[in-house]
């Protein structure tokens, strides 16, 4: 597997009362996307993001960290194949990714995820 890139997910109660600080102090004042409970914020500069979650609207659990992949399906392959906790099925969201959800030893859950859509154009 390969990690094209790594995004904190950080969980906030509210995102719009959480914004200023993070476009403004933090500059990262790029919103890639909100779908109400996750948005991404982005430096225009730098590319540095991170994404602000109140719970996650189709899983379980909420993530502490997102990882973009180069293959899916080969990555949740390898998490059944070592036996790794599987908190959230490989599945494919309306909204065009498709992930799973695996613990890491402390007990994490780390978002395993691929945008099919715009991984086939890079």
């Amino acid at each position: 597997m390969k990690i094209r890139d790594v995004i904190p997910d950080i969980p906030v109660s509210d995102i719009e009362a959480s914004r200023g600080f993070y476009e403004d102090f933090l500059g990262l004042g790029t919103e890639e996307f909100n779908l109400g409970w996750v948005a991404r914020f982005t430096s225009a500069e730098t590319g540095a993001h991170v994404q602000l979650v109140t719970k996650d609207a189709t899983a379980p659990i909420t993530p502490v960290l997102s990882l973009k992949v180069d293959d899916i399906d080969a990555a949740y392959a390898e998490a059944v194949d070592r036996g790794l906790d599987i908190v959230h099925p490989l599945t494919t969201e309306e909204w065009g990714v498709t992930r799973f959800f695996v613990r890491d030893p402390d007990g994490n859950a780390i978002n395993i995820t691929q945008h099919r859509a715009t991984e086939d154009r890079e």
